[in-house]
């Protein structure tokens, strides 16, 4: 029996047909699927940089044999398209869809806000001073940053994208976003909504972050969004649990290949998943906290769910935003319960274990919902000692747990109230 490659509103079905991961728990997509099932975490000191009078120590880093070198570690920037490379490269081999060095569709990239760190402008600054210029002026910048033009290039992420555009041969012009802590699943939804309308065949979708730093670090203990649980970094990241304390920064990769079903089948290409609907909601409360409403979270995982043509009662495991916060994980749960009533799915956060990939996050995430559905298994939140009277739900608490599942409902809830929600399919029998 043939299964249809369109959706109930008349869509192409989404077909994923490939993945690649880059994590703290690894680089490949075995190596990260199987640390998380193990219930291993990738937290860990800080080394790459100093971190004294830092309040928070630790981090879910990625090392890369350049940090090493002299001259490292590789300013941001550098590490966002190196991650991202490495993850679209093993998206693409798995997928077969690039043929020739060319791929049948436009690239999305999520990826951190464009911006130069200060470590760089203060680089700027001194070199412009010995040529008598402008710091603050920009052609200032670029002229004192040209004796090392390495470092004026670390400080532009807007070529990251036609960097990997050019590298990958994908079409039309590179798309790169940051929708804060959305930005993966942002990322996703772009290249879904694109071969829904019928403009792409296949879509390349990354979401990359490499900014653990000392000031991205400084930034969110000013808002005192990290954890600080710096002598035991394995058990700082914990979700759900009564004793949670913030969340704890990390970086890495994701890349996947979307394709409509029907192309995908057209050329004998294996299909790990579909991606069935995408809910994006802002509250435009606060520039770091949700409205305490729930409103805009509630209203992206119900407009995920009916966009794929489904009910809650369908869904049967929720990949977590989870971060670990106090107040994130309270509102969490609000949306839980608002839509799946007395009865919620099991629950899980992989930022338990490898933390908060920022910009990676969402399109992380995917793969792992995809990935639970394959092998039939729910990834655990480990940590879990001191259970929250006030998070009455089923976190698959600290193992993992064997369980069939069919639909799986991915949320991402971002600074500033933006809130994207992937609802993922098993890959179609037949």
């Amino acid at each position: 029996m043939s299964v249809s490659t369109e959706d109930h509103l008349g869509r192409p079905l989404v077909a994923v047909t490939g993945v690649g991961l880059v994590t703290p728990l690894g680089f490949g997509v075995s190596g990260s699927w199987a640390g998380l099932l193990a219930g291993r975490s990738g937290i860990r000191r800080i080394t790459r940089f100093p971190t004294d009078h830092l309040k928070t120590t630790i981090a879910g880093g990625v090392d890369l044999p350049e940090d090493a070198e002299p001259g490292g570690p590789l300013p941001a920037s550098v590490r966002v398209e190196r991650f991202a490379a490495l993850a679209a490269e093993e998206a693409l081999a798995a997928s077969g869809a690039n043929v020739d060095g060319r791929f049948p569709g436009p690239l999305f990239l999520g990826m951190p806000p464009v911006e130069v760190a200060w470590p760089l402008r203060m680089d700027a600054a001194r070199r412009a001073a010995r040529n008598n210029a402008d710091p603050m002026r920009y052609p200032a910048m670029i002229e004192a940053l040209g004796e090392r033009q390495d470092a004026f290039e670390a400080s532009c992420f807007a070529g990251v994208g036609e960097h990997l555009a050019a590298r990958f041969g994908t079409r039309g012009a590179p798309i790169s976003l940051s929708t804060a802590c959305a930005t993966g699943a942002s990322a996703i939804q772009l290249g879904v909504e694109a071969i829904q309308r019928r403009e792409a065949r296949a879509a390349l979708c990354i979401g990359a972050e490499g900014t653990v730093e000392a000031e991205s670090l400084i930034r969110f203990s000013l808002l005192s969004a990290l954890s600080t649980r710096n002598e035991e970094p394995a058990r700082a990241s914990r979700p759900f649990d009564k004793t949670r304390d913030g969340f704890v920064m990390a970086e890495g990769a994701a890349a996947l290949v979307l394709e409509s079903l029907e192309e995908a089948r057209a050329r004998g290409a294996e299909v790990l998943g579909l991606v069935l609907g995408c809910g994006e909601r802002a509250d435009s409360f606060h520039r770091t906290r949700s409205n305490p409403s729930g409103d805009a979270i509630i209203g992206a995982m119900r407009s995920a769910i009916a966009d794929a043509g489904l009910e809650p009662r369908d869904i049967g495991y929720v990949n977590a935003h989870g971060t670990g916060t106090p107040e994130n994980d309270k509102m969490e749960t609000l949306g839980m319960r608002a839509v799946f009533g007395d009865r919620p799915p099991p629950i899980s956060s992989n930022k338990s274990m490898i933390g908060h990939t920022l910009s990676a996050a969402g399109a992380i995430e995917a793969i792992f919902s995809l990935l639970a559905m394959r092998d039939g298994v729910l990834p655990p939140t480990i940590n879990h000692e001191t259970p929250d009277p006030a998070i009455d739900l089923d976190v698959v608490p600290n193992q993992a747990r064997e369980q069939r599942v069919e639909r799986v409902l991915s949320n991402s809830f971002g600074f500033g109230g933006q809130n994207v929600c992937l609802v993922l399919g098993a890959a179609p029998r037949g």
